[in-house]
């Protein structure tokens, strides 16, 4: 119908907006997601904290949605217009090629979190992480204190580098405390989908995974909160209770988190100086 996909600007190909006349500076932060960004996700705090801090520098944010027809033949959304974009932020852009393709674009390039580094090359471009290690070991002690040493995970670690660093560091935390990561406990099956996964499917194996198992851990943690209120509905589903039959942890400190019964702990991540940081290394 015309219209430019999530896009602020009504840039038609017929007026001046369309280039950048010489000399003139580029004021457009391109912001790709890959996925829509809910209340549930951090960098809804993040953005509004991004946002703020470039309005002040006198740059406007141009926000695209990347569809997955995109992302497979590694095109640039169909309204992004190069010659205008001083910079570009990718959240939820997982998918290493198409990654490596705006590297290629020359333009300065910052990934608010980034497909899992693997065997792959690092990306030419700056990237940035909240600590997806300290509160996690932190987490681990405590619940060794309280005496629950039978700890699981549960995420796929493979979709994000965040997800991939805090599955490392849960192993990393048991390995310091002397005690085993069973595999029975580790619920991390990943698809290595490229646009996501389905959320029912993704339900179902969580379902047939612990109603094979013949004892819970003590304590599952989460890769996200998102996954923990999964985990909290399976379990539900299947006559458990949390925390009566096992504790769950997630992390990002969403307002999910709160409002569910029992209120779920949580990690929280500095969203706000997310954003600022964003800003500053861009």
């Amino acid at each position: 119908m015309g219209y430019k996909q999530f896009s602020y600007m009504n840039i038609s190909e017929t007026t001046s907006l369309s280039s950048v006349s010489e000399g003139e500076e580029k004021l457009e932060i391109a912001l790709l997601l890959g996925n829509f960004v809910g209340s549930s996700h951090f960098a809804s705090t993040m953005l509004d904290k991004f946002q703020r801090e470039l309005a002040q520098l006198g740059y406007r944010l141009i926000m695209y949605r990347v569809i997955e027809e995109e992302i497979k033949e590694r095109k640039l959304p169909v309204s992004f217009q190069a010659e205008r974009t001083a910079g570009i932020a990718c959240i939820e852009i997982f998918d290493h090629e198409y990654c490596k393709m705006l590297c290629s674009l020359n333009i300065p390039l910052l990934f608010i979190d980034s497909p899992a580094d693997g065997f792959n090359a690092p990306l030419e471009a700056d990237r940035l992480y909240m600590d997806n290690r300290t509160e996690i070991y932190s987490f681990v002690k405590e619940m060794i204190r309280r005496g629950k040493n039978r700890i699981g995970f549960v995420g796929k670690y493979m979709h994000c580098q965040s997800f991939y660093e805090r599955y490392m560091s849960y192993r990393n935390a048991m390995y310091v405390m002397g005690l085993s990561c069973p595999e029975e406990y580790c619920l991390i099956e990943n698809k290595q989908e490229l646009s996501g996964y389905s959320r029912d499917s993704w339900n179902e194996y969580l379902t047939e995974y612990i109603r094979k198992m013949k004892n819970l851990p003590d304590v599952f943690i989460c890769a996200n909160d998102s996954v923990a209120l999964d985990v909290m509905q399976v379990l539900n589903s299947l006559n458990y209770s949390v925390p009566d039959d096992v504790y769950l942890c997630g992390f990002d400190d969403s307002p999910e988190s709160r409002v569910v019964t029992p209120s779920l702990t949580t990690i929280h991540i500095h969203s706000q100086d997310i954003g600022l940081s964003a800003v500053q290394l861009l």
